[in-house]
């Protein structure tokens, strides 16, 4: 099925300079979207840009740390000060710090919620004014099965996710009014730097497919480990005019993972 409605947009994808967040850059730019790629690491972020600008497409880089509202709010007005409204908003920056609770230090807790949380917040908030004005928009924000399902080490980031998730539910709410459209995302296991930063070095990926009945982890049902294109073209069919009459849903992307009935 192609999709519709993504092109000629502004989109502004954060998290965008690898993982999720790059793939998604990079499959709205596909689509015919004016990508504006947001991350706090702009060395690895000047490398996404560049591999989008290989295929002739639209796309601008932006360093940002989204936990800056104030920051965060300068950026959308130059956005549309110079490339016109912004139609669509992928909420893809996020940071996971594993460990029991009970020795899980401050900084990590505030770090995950401030990104994981903090930074969807600044981001939608910056954002809703002017898509309410224009009657118009779709927000989607990448969360994780985690955020349903319990995970061991896991605390901070399933809580922060589950909290982004909700918040998204609520903002819907707020914004259905205007037409306006706030779906999530919630990938699995998914090769990407995170998943291998949290394995350790040396670590398989793989893993997570057989699971783990020490760590309460079922395994994935599909036998294989998501991709990044896999969750990135969940989110572009949930901002595309295929998914019109889609908003607060929550599209788990985990090869069955969380058995969710």
């Amino acid at each position: 099925m192609e999709l519709s409605g993504i092109e000629s947009k502004v989109a502004l994808v954060t998290g965008a300079a690898q993982g999720i967040g790059a793939a998604v850059a990079l499959t709205l730019a596909r689509a015919g979207a004016h990508v504006c790629a947001v991350d706090r690491n702009g060395d690895q972020l000047d490398d996404a840009v560049t591999k989008i600008e290989a295929e002739n497409l639209s796309v601008r880089g932006h360093s940002l740390d989204v936990q800056d509202s104030a920051a965060v709010e300068a950026l959308v007005r130059r956005v549309e000060d110079e490339q016109g409204p912004i139609g669509i908003v992928v909420n893809a920056a996020g940071v996971l710090r594993t460990g029991r609770v009970v020795d899980f230090p401050d900084r990590h807790w505030r770090e995950v919620l401030s990104v994981n949380v903090g930074g969807v917040f600044n981001v939608c908030r910056a954002v809703a004014p002017r898509m309410i004005l224009r009657r118009h928009g779709a927000i989607v924000t990448v969360a994780s099965n985690a955020a349903g399902v319990p995970r061991v080490d896991m605390a901070a980031y399933a809580a922060s996710k589950a909290a982004s998730a909700q918040f998204t539910r609520c903002l819907g709410l707020e914004l259905a009014d205007y037409g306006i459209r706030c779906n999530i995302v919630s990938p699995g296991s998914t090769d990407t730097p995170m998943l291998r930063a949290m394995l350790g070095s040396g670590a398989d990926p793989e893993f997570a497919v057989a699971g783990s009945l020490a760590a309460y982890r079922v395994g994935i049902p599909l036998g294989k480990l998501a991709q990044p294109e896999d969750v990135a073209e969940a989110v572009a069919f949930l901002v595309s005019d295929q998914a019109g009459h889609i908003t607060m849903q929550d599209l788990y992307v985990d090869g069955g993972a969380a058995l969710r009935s």
